[in-house]
């Protein structure tokens, strides 16, 4: 099997982190271009990876002859016009989220991929390729928990990049639970509401942080998500579903748990995303490529995951502004099960 000819547009860290395990750990493909509006940035690390070569232009490094597919991993203001390109050279591609940075975009990309009459696009969602939400999926799937009712989360960060403001914790947090609610039960969310605690005085002036974010889905599951993301501690990402019979809990870092002295106990969190997610990220490049190389293209979130996460997610920052819950207006053009993606 000849090597899938792989370009990685934005080399920062999510780009980077692909390059790197794409040249060392993905079997069958290869990084033939990288692009960056870092120009030398790129052209370093072009250097250091046999057969690559760095393209100025992002979308002359898509429409290069010496290119199979395309990871995007450049600002979502970009991934409308980088999209479309791939859409018209019919070449694959794996978006980081966001699909594009508004609903409407969103919307006219798997509208424009839909008219071609393949799939494309796979939006990068990685807790769908996480071995505990794998097993929480199968497990909701093969009924043991009876009817799911409820899904409580937790968002928790460290600390974010100072650019930061509070609806990007809707739409580059929460964007994240919004995914996995339609991946492990299934259908669409149908209304969203943003609750305000006290905010952390540690956030950065005017952000407010945490939040609470109320989804109803259109069965009306309840769904809670804590979303505290400068809490100075660690990163943890913690997922309860409660059913008729039972609940089931994923990650709670229950590794190594150690008693120290009169009254003390713990264990060790998880510094940031790239440590929790490592793995996932791995099995879904992995499986990607082996999608592309079989024809398929896609083997996880699609474009309309792309499109719903978006509209849910502008629903959430309406709500921010109001305090009140708020529709999900969602297009009906794209109906069908494989397309819409929802199950799973």
């Amino acid at each position: 099997m000849t090597d899938l000819r792989i370009a990685v547009l934005g080399v920062g860290v999510m780009g980077a982190d692909h390059v790197a395990r794409i040249t060392s750990r993905i079997s069958g493909a290869r990084v033939a271009v990288v692009n960056d509006h870092l120009v030398e940035k790129a052209e370093q690390l072009a250097a250091s990876i046999p057969g690559c070569s760095a393209v100025a232009d992002p979308l002359d490094a898509i429409a290069d002859a010496d290119v199979d597919a395309v990871v995007l991993a450049t600002p979502g203001g970009t991934h409308e016009e980088q999209l479309l390109a791939c859409l018209d050279q019919r070449k694959p591609v794996m978006c980081e989220k966001p699909l594009t940075t508004d609903v409407s975009t969103s919307l006219e990309i798997a509208r424009r991929e839909a008219d071609l009459g393949r799939p494309l696009i796979q939006v990068g969602f990685m807790r769908r390729f996480d071995d505990e939400y794998v097993r929480l999926k199968a497990l909701l799937d093969g009924g043991e928990l009876g009817n799911p009712l409820m899904m409580h989360c937790v968002h928790r960060n460290p600390g974010v990049p100072a650019y930061f403001d509070s609806s990007l914790i809707v739409k580059d947090s929460l964007v994240h639970e919004v995914d996995i609610t339609r991946y492990l039960f299934g259908e669409e969310i149908a209304s969203v509401q943003i609750i305000k605690p006290t905010s952390n005085p540690g956030a950065p002036n005017g952000v407010v942080d945490p939040q609470i974010a109320i989804l109803r889905t259109v069965s009306g599951r309840h769904v809670d998500v804590e979303l505290f993301v400068t809490t100075g501690v660690a990163y943890e990402v913690r997922t309860e579903v409660v059913g008729e019979h039972g609940s089931a809990i994923i990650g709670l870092d229950v590794g190594l748990i150690r008693k120290k002295g009169p009254g003390s106990w713990g264990g060790t969190l998880t510094p940031g995303f790239r440590e929790r997610f490592g793995p996932a990220y791995d099995t879904e490049i992995q499986r990607w490529v082996d999608a592309v190389h079989s024809g398929t293209n896609v083997c996880g979130p699609t474009a309309w995951d792309g499109y719903a996460a978006a509209a849910v997610c502008a629903a959430g920052v309406e709500s921010l502004e109001t305090g009140l819950p708020v529709d999900v207006q969602l297009a009906d053009e794209v109906t069908s099960a494989e397309q819409r993606g929802v199950r799973g």
